[in-house]
């Protein structure tokens, strides 16, 4: 509806004598009316052209009015305060828009507003050192929907999960699993400050046992013997840890090291995978970071940065000279020890995916992950690449509160609460609906109780019970042994305040998935099914929907057909279900 009014109005702009093409040629901006006083669309493009025309906007506002043509949708025409043209509809167009939602059916709010371009969208990508927790959920919750959004909205979306299985974290990861392999071998030790020291690792190591028995068992006084003081005792616990992985890797050997690391790593890929998996939330790509030096893009990536002039050797490092760029500081690429560093391996992975083909790359990072998108663009910008075909998206941190205590969420100390837990205390609907209600760029305080709650304040419950009670009203029709005629019903009879609330509300779908695409924000389609159930609610609570009339039943049933049609699209695309009983 929106955009037939839209080339209505561009098309008589065409048509407008004595103006040049720069202003014949600006876009007519559309927009609702926040007042259904003024009518249905409002349009600034008088006052946007006048400067350029040389005219005075409601001068230019008049001239666009006498040019514009005839419409069977359009009522009346405007023209207020300074230069706004306000456009009123026909009855009868919201009557069309009902039919033609109610013959799309589940394919109504799909648009072809992204042409079918490839979007590669990359979000989790938690380090595969613990299960995920409730500040993970949200980024998932986020980033499924936010696929779906472009998806709906005509874009072709392929999701990815960028698999840290290399460097530090991972053998801090695997040293702290061969610890709690050693104590169940019987050794006594003290658990390093700077380890992994969750519960979850203990079934790690119990297979570890099952599988490998005592081959991999080292008296623990060879472990810790000449290592530098940990934390507790006036160390350095940095220095502690990467000297207790170096000895993990001497006194294990190659293959032994490589048990132990893969135990821990597929262990905890494999839980991340299904928890995912039971939160709705899949992937067509599993990427590992491990496979770019198994390839050999990590070095190809390398050594093309060493042949440009954008790469410096410094204190046996190699340096990219990121300040030329944008960046705060210079960064390095290669250690003093020859290892890559983990911003090698970012710039790899990324210059991969641009070869890949995609038209536009999304990362989904974490608020605190800020400083990393200047030197991965800059990196991008030195090799060649358009920087801006890559948009990184912030999402802040979720804080979850039992009561008014705010819950610690820390992998390394094994204290927080995992998603799996989040989604057995308050189900997937809710966790889904819950994450994705404010914008990813603002904090996000987790209620449990209001989650859970079976009350109009729940606005997942809320949402969904609309939908329950239209399904309600379709059993107590069968069960008068009556059924529904779309074809007999009396569109024209939908006349109350409430009917053209509601009849307003379900034209505004496509146009809200527009808006929640263009903005990565599937927040506008969270407060969208939260405003069309609160329409549906007051109508239900005002008016009867099972009359004798038959073209006022029909045309009402037609109605609440069409806001059960879109609560269960809307939903559908959040990842939230549709339940016909609660």
């Amino acid at each position: 509806m929106k955009h037939a009014i839209a080339r209505w109005l561009s098309q008589a702009i065409a048509q407008i004598p004595d103006c040049g093409e720069d202003v014949r040629g600006l876009t007519a901006q559309l927009e609702r009316t926040r007042d259904a006083a003024h009518g249905d669309f409002a349009t600034n493009w008088a006052l946007v052209a006048a400067p350029r025309a040389g005219r005075k906007p409601r001068e230019l506002a008049e001239v666009l009015v006498r040019h514009l043509p005839a419409h069977p949708l359009v009522a009346a025409v405007t023209i207020a305060g300074p230069g706004f043209v306000n456009i009123r509809l026909e009855p009868d167009a919201y009557h069309q828009a009902l039919r033609e939602l109610l013959a799309a059916g589940e394919r109504y709010g799909q648009i072809d507003f992204g042409q079918g371009q490839r979007v590669l969208l990359e979000f989790v990508s938690a380090n595969p050192t613990g299960p995920l927790h409730v500040g993970h959920g949200r980024g998932a919750a986020y980033g499924a929907s936010l696929a779906n959004v472009l998806r709906t909205a005509g874009y072709r979306v392929e999701c990815e999960y960028y698999i840290n299985d290399a460097g530090r974290q991972m053998d801090i990861l695997a040293a702290s699993v061969w610890l709690r392999y050693l104590e169940l071998c019987g050794e006594t030790l003290t658990f390093p400050a700077n380890g992994y020291r969750g519960d979850y690792l203990l079934p790690i190591a119990h297979d570890l046992l099952a599988q490998a028995g005592m081959t991999l068992r080292h008296p623990a006084a060879a472990v810790f013997a000449g290592l530098p003081p940990d934390e507790p005792d006036g160390g350095d616990r940095e220095r502690y840890i990467d000297a207790l992985v170096a000895r993990t890797r001497e006194l294990l050997g190659e293959a032994g090291y490589a048990r132990v690391f893969n135990a821990g790593l597929d262990s905890i890929l494999s839980d991340i995978r299904d928890d995912l998996a039971e939160f709705g939330v899949t992937y067509d790509r599993w990427y590992s970071e491990r496979s770019l030096a198994m390839s050999g893009a990590l070095e190809g990536t390398l050594q093309t940065l060493r042949e440009s002039p954008h790469t410096e050797m410094r204190d046996g490092a190699l340096w990219f000279r990121a300040t030329a760029f944008g960046d705060e500081k210079d960064r390095v690429v290669v250690r003093e020890n020859g290892a890559p560093t983990y911003f090698a391996s970012d710039i790899a992975y990324h210059l991969d995916k641009y070869r890949r083909g995609f038209d536009r790359l999304i990362d989904i990072w974490g608020a605190d992950h800020h400083g990393y998108v200047p030197r991965v663009k800059a990196a991008l910008t030195a090799l060649g690449e358009e920087a801006d075909r890559l948009s990184v998206l912030l999402i802040q941190f979720a804080i979850l509160y039992r009561g008014k205590e705010k819950v610690s969420m820390s992998t390394r100390a094994g204290e927080f609460v995992t998603l799996r837990e989040l989604r057995a205390e308050v189900g997937n609907d809710a966790a889904r609906f819950f994450y994705v209600l404010r914008s990813h760029e603002q904090h996000l305080d987790f209620d449990l109780e209001l989650a859970k709650s079976q009350s109009a304040d729940n606005p997942v419950y809320y949402v969904q019970y609309a939908h329950a009670r239209v399904c309600s009203v379709f059993g107590q029709l069968a069960e008068r042994g009556a059924s529904f005629d779309a074809a007999a019903a009396d569109l024209a009879q939908l006349t109350s305040p409430h009917e053209t609330a509601l009849l307003v509300a379900l034209s505004r779908y496509p146009e809200t998935i527009e808006a929640a695409a263009r903005q990565c924000a599937p927040h506008h389609l969270a407060h969208y099914l939260r405003d069309l159930a609160q329409d549906f609610h007051a109508y239900y609570n005002a008016q009867t929907f099972l009359v004798p009339d038959a073209g006022l039943r029909n045309a009402r049933l037609c109605l609440i057909a069409a806001a059960r049609q879109v609560l269960r699209n809307g939903l559908g695309v959040l990842g939230v279900s549709a339940p016909e009983r609660m």
